[in-house]
């Protein structure tokens, strides 16, 4: 909402359609109020101040096909406007696979068509099932190749602004794949200081908070992961690990980690660790990059390969999550 509000009284138009978007698919946004006696509509963020741009906010029906090729061909011919179509859950992206990898990822390359259109796909493994965990990033990385697309992993309220505000700040456009939160909207760590939207920027690389005087081993992450992990060192009392997070798979930063990481240049142990299956997520995406950054392979840390996004169990689950975290840890 901040990032919308700064945004509209710039004079940049703002547009958000999705299945439930009115009042923030898992209640993070009321953009809608009704008065329920006579349903007259009343939009906050239409009521900042005199003279500013107009924010639409529409619930769209479950068809996302047609929803997301409308949005798209909104993006084409508003590119002034900040347009922004929001999953239910980031699963729900299945349905729109067509318009994704015929316009989406290549209009640019196939058409010199140009979009600035952002997808918001909430992911996380939160024990939900296999068709409410994940946004299957996998598919987006896949198709990550000259520049075309921009797919980021966010796990702080500053860098979701700041990420927003880029796209319609910047001198290009290119369109925009977040891996929205779903715990991360109610968790207790995922903050954001004042200072962090007034003067910081959008980072694609987040050092550790709390860095080890001398660290052993050295954790990559990206997403809501990075919080059980912070959470388990603690418990543990992990003096020597490190961890760092990837907010931006693409385009991928790699100059920007090897600095990050530098002064955990002499960790013995290099793990990446994710919440995905092994053939899903990051990890044959950053695999090799990271190879070249670091000289050697990460040990991986996360679910075994799987022909299923997500268990349906949620006591399997809990164990698989446990057991990931303490990989990436202690390396067990």
């Amino acid at each position: 909402s901040l990032a919308f509000g700064t945004l509209l009284k710039e004079g940049t138009p703002v547009r958000l359609s999705g299945q439930d978007s009115e009042r923030g698919t898992f209640s993070q946004r009321h953009a809608a109020f009704y008065d329920m006696e006579t349903r007259e509509r009343y939009v906050p963020l239409n009521n900042i101040s005199e003279g500013q741009a107009q924010f639409c906010v529409h619930n769209s029906l479950l068809s996302e096909a047609a929803v997301l090729g409308f949005d798209y061909g909104y993006s084409l011919e508003y590119p002034e406007m900040l347009s922004l179509w929001e999953a239910q859950f980031g699963d729900f992206a299945n349905g729109a696979q067509v318009v994704i990898d015929q316009f989406i990822f290549a209009s640019e390359s196939k058409w010199q068509r140009i979009s600035g259109i952002v997808l918001l796909l909430p992911h996380g493994y939160e024990g939900q099932g296999p068709e409410h965990s994940s946004a299957r990033p996998e598919r987006f990385l896949q198709n990550c190749a000259e520049n075309n697309i921009q797919v980021c992993n966010l796990t702080t309220p500053a860098q979701y602004f700041h990420v927003l505000r880029r796209q319609m700040r910047r001198k290009f456009s290119k369109p925009l794949v977040i891996l929205t939160p779903k715990s991360l909207l109610r968790h207790k760590r995922a903050v954001s200081m004042k200072s962090d939207f007034t003067e910081e920027n959008f980072n694609s690389i987040l050092d550790d908070p709390d860095p080890p005087k001398k660290a052993d081993a050295l954790v990559l992450c990206s997403g809501k992961v990075f919080y059980d992990l912070i959470q388990e060192r603690e418990e543990k009392d992990l003096k020597n690990v490190a961890i760092v997070r990837i907010e931006q798979y693409h385009p991928f930063n790699a100059d920007l980690l090897k600095e990050v990481c530098k002064p955990y240049e002499k960790a013995k142990r290099l793990v990446w660790c994710q919440e995905e299956p092994r053939n899903m997520g990051a990890w044959t995406f950053l695999m090799v990059p990271l190879e070249q950054v670091f000289g050697k392979r990460p040990d991986y840390a996360g679910r075994a390969a799987s022909a299923s996004p997500a268990t349906g169990f949620l006591a399997r689950h809990k164990e698989e999550q446990a057991a990931l975290v303490n990989r990436a840890l202690v390396g067990e």
